[in-house]
């Protein structure tokens, strides 16, 4: 040591930028306007109101409306996926594996409830390769459930007739804790993800 105080030059510190942080209240307001009006009901004017901007400030960022849609709609997907990953390797075996990973779903379903909403029900609204895009991680989120299933009956942990239509029939109880979530009335998010989570082992676990 040298005794001298060390000085952290601020200025090469990473910051955002004013455009990317004109972007983010972009994305958030469309969040916003798509889950209280639905995609199709909203304008531009309404975001660019919501954000505080002009509506032409809106097109200077995004090209369209549907662009902030496929934005929205890819950073919740992609976000799920890490949380399910994450998920995974921090269980042991396939039973703890399969119960953090529908956890995990629930949670964030039910913390970000109004804006799973659209990331789930507002798909009719995205041109036909951004449909593709996300199909693709939804595809994804599908197999990592798939997959645990599989690997499950293999080893004998759970019993499981028709490994496509239970993992559809896990995944989707995951997303619709979105739909009918309210904060004011239900339970709080860890709880609703703990009973979900719970309930797909019992759904799939093989007799003990």
């Amino acid at each position: 040591m040298t005794g001298e105080t060390e000085v952290t030059d601020v200025a090469t510190q990473p910051t955002e930028s004013g455009a990317d942080l004109t972007r983010s209240r972009l994305i958030e307001a469309a969040r916003k306007a798509f889950g209280e009006k639905g995609f199709h009901a909203t304008t531009t004017r309404d975001i660019a109101a919501a954000a505080g901007l002009s509506p032409a400030a809106v097109y200077v960022h995004h090209r369209t409306k549907e662009d902030l849609l496929y934005a929205i709609s890819r950073a919740g997907h992609e976000a799920i996926l890490t949380d399910m990953r994450a998920a995974i390797a921090g269980a042991p075996e396939v039973a703890g594996k399969l119960e953090a990973v529908v956890h995990a779903m629930v949670l964030r379903h039910t913390r970000e409830y109004a804006a799973a909403r659209v990331v789930n029900y507002e798909l009719d609204g995205l041109s036909a390769q951004h449909r593709e895009d996300i199909e693709k991680l939804r595809a994804q989120i599908q197999g990592i459930v798939r997959r645990l299933l599989r690997t499950g009956v293999a080893d004998g942990s759970f019993v499981v007739d028709d490994v496509r239509i239970t993992s559809n029939a896990i995944v989707a109880m995951a997303i619709d804790a979105a739909r009918w979530y309210r904060p004011a009335t239900d339970p709080a998010p860890d709880r609703i993800a703990s009973h979900h989570a719970r309930l797909a082992v019992r759904m799939v676990a093989a007799a003990g």
